[in-house]
């Protein structure tokens, strides 16, 4: 699907901010209306209470913010973006994703951030690309958060296959070590961005290494959310 300046990017009508790319209309409907669980983002019986399976056995971040569930109007525009590619279009879907967070701060039980980290890719598979999505959507929150954004602060060390080739086990094995942090992190409030969490396995590791480095919570913000 090819975007026109000017029109929004799901249903065609004229934009009052071109820049944008998505109208206020197709904004709203993209918002998250299950009941879903602030821990883990998944399906709950309400959504200012865990859900039963993170009362078993809990993630290890404090917080999940997701836009909506990947599904469409949003996962389409995610696949442009990423394979296409359209970089163009992070300013756009990082404006979304900044809406869900100022949301979930007006609802309570939010931290604000100390320093905001986005998901490496391996250099191999990012020269390929072109570009990080997540980098791409840290550089436009970090600005309207007006929050530290560390852009070197987490290094992939192994070239791993696609993760979403991988089922749940796999992915897990798959991520084993294949993070470094480069940065002091002891005693902050970090926030870890990805345009999609699906078994939530790379958040969950990168995760558990902030922790293990000293960091007071983790929460992890991403555009959608498998479900």
């Amino acid at each position: 699907m090819l975007t026109v300046p000017g029109l929004c990017w799901l249903c065609g009508m004229p934009l009052m901010l071109s820049q944008w790319g998505i109208c206020s209309s197709c904004t709203r409907a993209m918002k998250v209306r299950e009941k879903v669980c602030p821990l883990c983002g998944l399906p709950a019986a309400r959504d200012d209470m865990l859900c039963g399976r993170c009362l078993q056995k809990p993630p290890p971040w404090q917080r999940l913010i997701a836009v909506s569930r990947y599904a469409p109007p949003l996962s389409p525009l995610v696949q442009q973006f990423k394979f296409l590619p359209r970089p163009e279009m992070a300013r756009a879907l990082a404006r979304l994703l900044l809406l869900a967070v100022l949301n979930a701060r007006r609802s309570g039980n939010w931290q604000r951030p100390d320093l905001i980290l986005s998901v490496p890719l391996h250099a191999r598979r990012q020269w390929r690309r072109g570009f990080n999505q997540s980098d791409l959507l840290c550089r436009a929150l970090t600005h309207w958060l007006q929050c530290p954004y560390a852009s070197v602060a987490l290094r992939r060390v192994r070239a791993t296959p696609v993760q979403h080739q991988l089922n749940a086990r796999l992915r897990k094995q798959n991520l084993k070590n294949a993070f470094h942090l480069e940065l002091p992190v002891a005693g902050l409030h970090i926030v870890v961005v990805d345009d999609v969490v699906t078994t939530g396995s790379t958040v969950a590791e990168i995760t558990r290494l902030l922790l293990r480095s000293g960091a007071a919570t983790v929460q992890v913000w991403c555009l959608c959310r498998t479900l």
